[in-house]
């Protein structure tokens, strides 16, 4: 399902697009001194897909400037804790495990991105979901559109005071799909008066083992929907487990109620912020019509051997009008 979102921002979620730039472009994309390109054109050829498709009026890569925020760990010690890289026995290195020739490849994209004069945004200590839904939240002109693989990032969708959707490529861009609040009631099950706040209540209900939070023990995805289909939200669902006369089951009551010290915890934890103190790398994320600095973009071209992605970029770029 689409809607007609006129000239909206696109806000990207880099480390989710390039991720999923290097896993699904061959390895066998080269550089002419032979070091792995994958990434970064698989990068490049889907965020010129996403011009061509979306045709924004702004564009910013949104960062990870702190992957496993302090503060999201002190509420929840199990956060992320599994994709940590231990580095010694007494002690571990915050770092998240990202491939060896991955990681070169971050910074060529950087500095294609700069070279064209495409915004990056970050904020220290936290995470890129922050930097998007701060961005989405405070965004009061022009539509929104997220871009991610992270279904977290469903919690943003709404109509007020401006629409924001969300593209989820989870499954790659051909079978992307995009959501606002009736395709996140209707996938889920959460009321769509509040289908963006729902769907993080229903994520920690439920759990994200991929974060490493536990959830409620007990408490499915179809059971956490029911509650809040019928409660309507988190905190109408703590107010009838709280309820000896309420109509909510004995079992589900004492899960719930086991569960409190992790509910008050976790909410902060999953909700993405919406008050980061975001900056950006130049003056506006207007999106250019033609690349800032062409010299070092041909540069870039030769040297990478990507000057094929460097002209699908650009003819997307010509496509808008």
């Amino acid at each position: 399902m689409s809607e007609d979102l006129s000239r909206p921002v696109l806000l990207l979620d880099g480390a989710s697009l390039w991720f999923r730039s290097y896993f699904g472009v061959p390895d066998s994309i080269k550089a002419p001194d032979g070091r792995p390109v994958n990434a970064v054109r698989g990068f490049l050829d889907t965020m010129s897909q996403l011009i061509t498709l979306h045709q924004p009026r702004r564009l910013a890569v949104c960062l990870d400037l702190d992957w496993r925020p302090a503060w999201r760990v002190a509420a929840i010690p199990s956060y992320k804790a599994h994709r940590v890289v231990e580095e010694e026995p007494d002690g571990v290195v915050d770092v998240e495990e990202v491939p060896d020739e991955l990681t070169p490849q971050v910074d060529m994209i950087a500095a294609m991105l700069d070279a064209f004069g495409i915004a990056s945004a970050g904020a220290p200590g936290f995470e890129a979901d922050d930097v998007l839904g701060t961005l989405a939240a405070t965004e009061r002109r022009d539509p929104v559109i997220v871009v991610s693989g992270d279904r977290d990032l469903l919690q943003v969708v709404t109509d007020a005071p401006v629409r924001v959707r969300v593209f989820y490529m989870g499954r790659g861009f051909a079978k992307a799909t995009l959501f606002g609040p009736t395709e996140v009631s209707e996938q889920y099950g959460v009321p769509v008066d509040r289908a963006g706040a729902a769907y993080a209540e229903l994520a920690l209900l439920r759990g994200d083992p991929s974060d490493g939070l536990p959830g409620v023990a007990g408490v499915g995805e179809k059971t956490a929907a029911k509650l809040l289909a019928e409660y309507g939200s988190l905190t109408g669902i703590l107010a009838a487990a709280d309820d000896p006369k309420s109509t909510l089951a004995k079992a589900v009551r004492a899960k719930l109620q086991a569960a409190t010290d992790y509910i008050a915890a976790a909410e902060p934890v999953v909700r993405v912020a919406v008050d980061a103190p975001v900056t950006f790398d130049r003056d506006s994320d207007a999106l250019p019509l033609i690349a800032h600095d062409p010299q070092r973009v041909a540069e870039l071209g030769a040297e990478l051997g990507i000057g094929s992605a460097i002209i699908r970029l650009q003819k997307a770029l010509d496509g808008l009008t």
